[in-house]
């Protein structure tokens, strides 16, 4: 069975004859990331998605991806540019973080930026500031994901943001709902009874995999979603990435041996950001992402800022479709 291809909404994809082709290449579906903004932000684009639906006459999934209990830093009024080996305040006239970050900041710590592309290490901490030195440099801008490896925060599963988007899901045509960053069964239900709440009860609940706990809670979370997301980006920053392969077939495997459906996410055709055609690595992921039975496979960054979205797609929906004719 072929399994479903999604792309994610965005810039370079917002307009209604692209979408089309999208779907006429074997896009089935759209990802809309709501980490830092609203359903009523994107309603142009989804506006431009329904639109490229019916002038291709198929009917599209939109899924939300919300904010759940991932920590972000503030806003920046600028990018900021940190060179490895160089020392930055957190806090108190440094880059702004939630409250209850900084309790954690003691020396030691590391301190993982924007999906894990930056890693710093606290040097020094006090209760409204800490410094860290930059381990691993690049430009941080605001908004982008913190994570504190080891540490024992336990944010509130659905933020105020994410209850509001709920509620609006079903006047915008939203079809699933992703939950990023599942720990445990009562993640999901407390999801399952806003949206039930919302009026949003036929909408698929999909739990992303994105930490260790989620790893170990695997099994009671099968039965408390539709379906399971191996989510590789922060799953691969909480984790030595030479594990992470291991740990993906290891929950594939879970998820076929329960009947539960899986989908497999996150750089699947990364260099296609800027490439018109992908590394013979790239299509051998997703090839082996289906043989082992993923339902879905999505792109990201690919489609919503990448310079070959349609492109991006064809090789996607072309690549699972041949996996599907080889297991067959």
């Amino acid at each position: 069975m072929m399994p479903a291809i999604y792309g994610t909404l965005g810039p370079r994809c917002a307009d209604t004859d692209t979408l089309c082709a999208m779907l006429e290449a074997g896009m089935s579906g759209m990802r809309l990331n709501l980490s830092h903004s609203s359903l009523r932000d994107a309603a142009g684009e989804i506006e431009s998605l329904h639109r490229a639906a019916a002038k291709c006459g198929v009917k599209v999934q939109l899924l939300i991806d919300m904010q759940g209990p991932e920590l972000r830093i503030g806003a920046l009024g600028a990018p900021l540019s940190l060179p490895a080996g160089t020392e930055i305040p957190f806090g108190e006239g440094g880059i702004p973080v939630p409250s209850m970050v900084l309790p954690c900041l003691t020396p030691g710590q590391e301190i993982l930026l924007d999906d894990g592309r930056l890693l710093l290490a606290v040097v020094t901490a006090g209760k409204s500031r800490a410094l860290a030195r930059v381990l691993r440099g690049g430009t941080l801008t605001g908004h982008k994901s913190i994570a504190l490896p080891g540490s024992s925060l336990h944010p509130p599963t659905l933020t105020e943001m994410d209850l509001e988007n709920i509620a609006l899901a079903p006047g915008y045509g939203v079809t699933g709902l992703m939950q990023p960053f599942v720990r445990d069964r009562a993640d999901l239900q407390a999801v399952r009874a806003a949206l039930d709440a919302a009026g949003g009860r036929d909408m698929r609940l999909f739990a992303k995999i994105e930490s260790r706990e989620g790893v170990e809670n695997l099994d009671t979370l099968i039965p408390a979603c539709d379906e399971i997301v191996i989510a590789r980006g922060d799953l691969g920053n909480a984790m030595p990435l030479w594990e992470l392969p291991r740990v993906q077939k290891q929950i594939a495997s879970r998820c076929r041996e329960a009947g539960r459906a899986f989908m497999v996410v996150t750089q699947m055709l990364y260099t296609m950001e800027h490439s018109a055609v992908p590394t013979r690595a790239e299509v051998s992921d997703i090839f082996n992402a289906v043989c082992d039975g993923a339902a879905s496979v999505m792109l990201t960054g690919e489609t919503a800022v990448g310079d070959y979205p349609v492109e991006a797609i064809r090789y996607l929906a072309n690549t699972a479709r041949e996996a599907v004719r080889y297991l067959e």
